[in-house]
């Protein structure tokens, strides 16, 4: 596969990756009664909604068409949600699992900047460090709410 492949797989990862995180709290917000909660959420959807929309301005620029998920992937989303908050909606719970999510993504960014590192250009680069870094952060936040 040409570096230029790789490149082009890498920035549509890293967009999957945050349009992720943005619907997960799409999901989870409207079952979340906490304000404290609410407010984190609200503010990492502000965040991962910038990172995309430079991040899709990026990719456009450069010949790419940031897809969406898919309508399966949303539901399956949204009925885990509605699953794991059926008996337990607390404060605590809701944290647990936006950390659960902001950990796989940090893992599969790593993953694919450890793996990719030579192959991709700096200006996708920046934009993983960038990700991972939003989710670490979002990661520290959300244990404070535990």
């Amino acid at each position: 596969m040409s570096f230029q492949n790789i490149d082009s797989e890498a920035l549509t990862s890293i967009y999957k990756n945050a349009h992720i995180a943005l619907q997960s709290i799409s999901n989870i917000v409207g079952k979340c009664d906490h304000p404290e909660v609410k407010e984190e959420l609200d503010l990492e959807y502000e965040g991962y909604e910038t990172f995309i929309n430079d991040l899709s301005s990026y990719m456009k620029s450069v010949g790419l068409e940031p897809k969406d998920i898919g309508f399966m992937q949303k539901a399956f989303m949204s009925m885990a949600v509605n699953m794991n908050t059926l008996t337990d909606d607390s404060k605590s719970h809701v944290a647990e699992l936006m950390i659960k999510g902001t950990v796989m993504g940090i893992t599969e960014l790593t993953e694919l900047k450890n793996g990719n590192k030579d192959c991709l250009k700096p200006k996708t680069n920046e934009f993983l460090e960038r990700l991972i870094n939003l989710e670490e952060e979002y990661e520290n936040r959300l244990k404070k709410l535990l």
